[in-house]
């Protein structure tokens, strides 16, 4: 089972979100202080961290910190980190992101959309995943396939690196803008909105069963696209 620290000093918060964690499958350990958390994280192994910046003992910084750094005997080398703070300037999000959390998410967020977010996060940061699968499209990233059923569709580099944005980004809506950030310039080709609209159409043509009603790649009018729910 997965593994979540959360760290947070509001009550009600933590009610709340152990509840809604543990009805999608994950294990909630809490720890309402600085010292609290850094005990837990030299003594336990954790999939991720859900991290309130303002403690009343000190600074979620400081536990990043000290998990990043691998002072805590490598136990939580590589664990994942979001930031849950009532902060939402810049400096703040930017101070949390260079120490190498994944994520920064402010207060009141949407519990959803939380959720979306770890479990994308907890994908792309799990080594032994390579199979990614969704309907009958199965794509192995290790060996750089993509098959539909029994059938292997063989995709552009630009194309084959849009599908894995898409796949690693499940119930995630992808604005185009975020599209295009991802697939910049890959294999020395110049990408703009157009084009992007041009690949989309191409890959729907590959991998959906009716290009005209896509299922896989789904638009969400107004905001972009989404691959599952």
């Amino acid at each position: 089972m997965t593994r979540i620290l959360l760290v947070e000093d509001d009550i009600n918060i933590i009610e709340n979100l152990k509840e809604l964690l543990k009805a999608e499958g994950f294990e909630v350990i809490t720890a309402m202080r600085q010292s609290q958390a850094l005990d837990l994280l030299a003594e336990q192994k954790f999939d991720l961290i859900l991290l309130d910046i303002s403690l009343p003992d000190g600074s979620g910084y400081a536990i990043c910190s000290a998990a990043k750094a691998s002072t805590l005997d490598n136990k939580n080398k590589d664990v994942p980190i979001i930031f849950i703070t009532a902060y939402d300037d810049e400096a703040s999000a930017v101070t949390g992101l260079d120490m190498g959390a994944e994520d920064y998410i402010t207060k009141p967020f949407r519990p959803r959309e939380l959720v979306s977010r770890i479990k994308n996060i907890l994908r792309r940061n799990d080594k032994t995943r390579s199979v990614i699968e969704i309907g009958d499209l199965r794509v192995d990233s290790m060996k750089g396939t993509v098959h539909k059923g029994d059938e292997e569709i063989f995709l552009s580099v630009l194309e084959y690196r849009l599908l894995l944005v898409f796949l690693n980004n499940k119930g995630v809506v992808l604005s185009r803008n975020k599209l295009l950030e991802e697939i910049w310039d890959i294999a020395g080709e110049f990408v703009n909105d157009n084009t992007l609209t041009v690949y989309i159409k191409r890959l729907r043509e590959k991998i959906e069963d009716d290009p005209q009603k896509p299922q896989i790649i789904k638009t969400v009018r107004g905001l972009g696209y989404k691959v599952g729910d």
